[in-house]
């Protein structure tokens, strides 16, 4: 496969150089297009083989691509035993912010690893949330941590959940600086009630 993306690739490159922009705009695109179907399938190939940090490096590299053809493997990561590559997939789906990905990112709310519950938080800024969904993010305001809370905060803030504002203010006085700072920084962004 490799091979035949570089031959075809090679054989546009003539078309460059070509005296009619339409033929350079067409060959630079196809070429393109070419090149990122080859790197998609080397990533896909590495999530496979590839050790833990060359599989993070994958999902990163995907998220770099980018678009709904990304969306399979990233979720299929973000559900994966290895809590690495979880926390890889949900910080990539909240840079691309694709739709289809909310159902999976609303699963791993309940994740048992914090640093996943913690991305996930984060994530879901990028999204259209359902109210069940910010029921969930609701509960965090509570976890009495400094950073589920304060991601949360800064997460429902920007959601523009104004129902969570009185509970936001309460974090004004935590015991812990970041919730503090989280509460203030979501109470300057919520829309007034």
């Amino acid at each position: 496969m490799k091979e035949k993306i570089r031959s075809r690739i090679d054989s546009l490159r003539p078309l460059l150089k070509d005296p009619a922009l339409e033929v350079r705009i067409a060959a630079a695109e196809a070429i393109e297009r070419l090149e990122t179907t080859g790197s998609v399938d080397e990533i896909l190939a590495t999530l496979k083989t590839g050790n833990t940090g060359a599989r993070i490096g994958a999902i990163y590299a995907l998220g770099e691509i980018g678009g709904e053809k990304v969306l399979p493997p990233l979720v299929y990561c973000a559900r994966r035993p290895e809590a690495d590559l979880r926390s890889a997939a949900v910080a990539v789906l909240g840079k691309l912010a694709l739709p289809a990905a909310l159902p999976v990112l609303e699963e791993l709310l309940d994740d048992e690893i914090p640093a996943v519950q913690g991305g996930v938080i984060m994530a879901l800024r990028n999204y259209p949330v359902t109210p069940a969904i910010l029921n969930k993010l609701r509960l965090f305001l509570s976890a009495s941590d400094g950073v589920f809370e304060a991601e949360a905060a800064l997460t429902l803030a920007e959601l523009k959940d104004v129902v969570s504002s009185s509970r936001i203010q309460e974090l004004l006085t935590s015991h812990f600086a970041s919730s503090r700072q989280a509460a203030a920084t979501a109470l300057g962004r919520m829309p007034l009630q």
